[in-house]
């Protein structure tokens, strides 16, 4: 058993956030370890680009409002300790309301077979973030 040794933390890149976000990489599992989890900060407003995941994706709200939709038009509105499950090849964005800051725990797989495991689509539309949101389960 050992500490994993910290990362500073980041600013996640322009080209697959609107508005400022930050992530501290809590684990890259190393082979056979296909294991990925980041905390992530969304300052008001901000969120990530559609996109999908190959095996899947698990958020776990921290702290704030997280948004979370898919194409479909459906935003869930998540809180401090919901967990939401996005199935593998679904694409949605997720981020935070507009008025607070949101952190999560994102989980995630590797293919383990060298497909990439996130693949980033197009910005969200501020039409698509007002949608109305569901905290429907």
């Amino acid at each position: 058993m050992e500490f994993v040794t910290r990362q500073p933390t980041s600013k996640a890149p322009a080209d697959w956030f609107t508005g400022d976000v930050w992530w501290d990489v809590i684990v890259a599992g190393q082979e056979p370890s296909r294991m990925r989890a980041n905390l992530v900060r969304f300052s008001p407003g901000a969120r990530t680009n559609w996109h999908s995941h190959a095996v899947g994706q698990t958020l776990h709200v921290v702290s704030g409002t997280a948004l979370v939709g898919t194409r479909d038009g459906t935003v869930l509105e998540a809180h401090p300790g919901d967990t939401v499950s996005c199935p593998p090849a679904e694409e949605h964005w997720h981020g935070a309301a507009p008025d607070r800051f949101m952190e999560h725990i994102a989980l995630w797989e590797t293919t383990g077979d060298g497909t990439p495991e996130t693949t980033w689509a197009e910005p969200v539309t501020p039409q698509q973030y007002a949608g109305p949101r569901t905290r429907d389960r």
